[in-house]
């Protein structure tokens, strides 16, 4: 057995004779574990809030979406559907065409978009899943609004006698006053709820779904014209294949975007907060590891006397500094199992039992990654290297020979 790790070993498991040194050295150990625990369970807490966030964009997203290079709408013609529908892997798409809208209902108002269409949408996406009352039905004047707007509306389902009225601008050029003073300059369509969905606070405010066809009339475009056209790829399916064949067959001007080119501002926000989580927290692990290079100084003076008479046996100071190294890089290692064991325990039970919850019907997100096993034993091993290196530097040639 190499001698450096055989006296490290020893001395891991062997009580001091000094007290305080025993104090010092399990209290350094806790600290280990408590730091570890929660840098894993913060990340732990992080991954399920990730997952959370991402899961609204899931269920409103398709996986991949074409749109517009420049402007606000392009046309799909009828031989572009025709090819479409002959791409292996595409199990469906949808188009849809959306614009800004005023909407009124019984002097309440609130502007928010109204998106056409098509009877595939709810294929394309899982829009339908995220209904709170009534159906999806959005053929004709029929329509679903998100919580929010009927709430800020007090609009409610199947109500004919009190449609919610959508006001659009006219397309055109020029000013007002250089339009005809009889001619309204918006168009107007009564739409009346069938379901009411609900998803996330701003999704929620944002969309009213209708026909496909009324929208374009509203807003004054053809039936090829839309602002975006939403796949939903077959199991299985190879992702950049299908996406190839999507964008020869609709030609330039077309760009495609998958769900995280969709939602880059949210992905980019959750991995900077991640990120500056991890950061904090191993921020507070480096100054915590100070205990160690504090408690392993202590080992040194403590077995001082030891540390001569193996000098005096034949040990160089190399294979005496690597005795304390190794001692301290065990006990960080340690540590960090054991603390990376206690927070997978805990978060194991918020999984199975959800004990801290944010509402009575919600727990809080957490979820359980290997890669965050790594992280955590990683960041504890790196930091206890460095705290050992600098501890076991205190062994020299003046220390054995005082």
């Amino acid at each position: 057995m190499n001698f450096p790790f055989y006296i490290a070993k020893r001395y891991v498991r062997s009580k001091s004779s000094q007290n305080a040194v025993n104090i010092i050295n399990l209290i350094t150990f806790l600290v280990i574990v408590i730091g570890s625990a929660a840098l894993f369970i913060v990340l732990s807490g992080f991954a399920g809030l990730k997952s959370f966030s991402l899961s609204f964009s899931n269920t409103f997203d398709p996986d991949f979406k074409a749109l517009p290079e420049s402007g606000k709408f392009f046309s799909v013609s009828l031989e572009q559907e025709e090819a479409l529908d002959q791409v292996n892997g595409l199990a469906s798409y949808s188009k849809e065409i959306e614009e800004r809208v005023y909407l009124n209902h019984q002097q309440k108002s609130h502007v928010a978009y109204i998106k056409g269409v098509d009877e595939h949408y709810n294929k394309a996406t899982g829009i339908d899943s995220t209904l709170y009352l009534g159906s999806w039905n959005v053929q004709g004047q029929q329509a679903v609004a998100g919580i929010g707007i009927a709430n800020l509306l007090g609009l409610s389902i199947n109500n004919y006698q009190n449609p919610l009225v959508a006001l659009a601008p006219k397309p055109g050029k020029g000013s007002l006053s250089q339009q005809s003073l009889n001619a309204k300059p918006y168009t107007e369509v009564s739409l009346v709820l069938t379901g009411i969905y609900a998803i996330e606070e701003n999704l929620d405010k944002k969309y009213v779904f209708t026909d496909l066809n009324l929208v374009q009339a509203l807003l004054e475009k053809s039936a090829a014209e839309v602002s975006g056209v939403n796949f939903n790829i077959a199991d299985g399916a190879n992702m950049e294949e299908v996406q190839s064949e999507v964008a020869e067959i609709l030609g330039a001007g077309i760009i495609l975007k998958d769900r995280r080119a969709l939602n880059s501002t949210l992905y980019r926000m959750l991995n900077t907060e991640n990120l500056a989580t991890y950061l904090i927290f191993t921020l507070v692990l480096i100054i915590a590891l100070f205990n160690v290079v504090g408690a392993i100084i202590m080992m040194i003076l403590d077995k001082q006397q030891n540390t001569r008479t193996l000098y005096s046996l034949g040990a160089t100071v190399r294979e005496l500094r690597q005795v304390y190294f190794i001692q301290g890089v065990m006990v960080t290692s340690l540590g960090g199992f054991f603390g990376v064991g206690l927070g997978a325990l805990l978060i194991g039970s918020q999984i199975a039992f959800g004990w801290l919850r944010i509402t009575p019907s919600l727990a809080y997100p957490v979820e359980f990654q290997p890669i965050n096993i790594l992280i955590v034993l990683g960041t504890i091993v790196l930091l206890g290297i460095i705290a050992s290196q600098i501890a076991s530097s205190r062994v020299n040639k003046k220390l054995l020979q005082a």
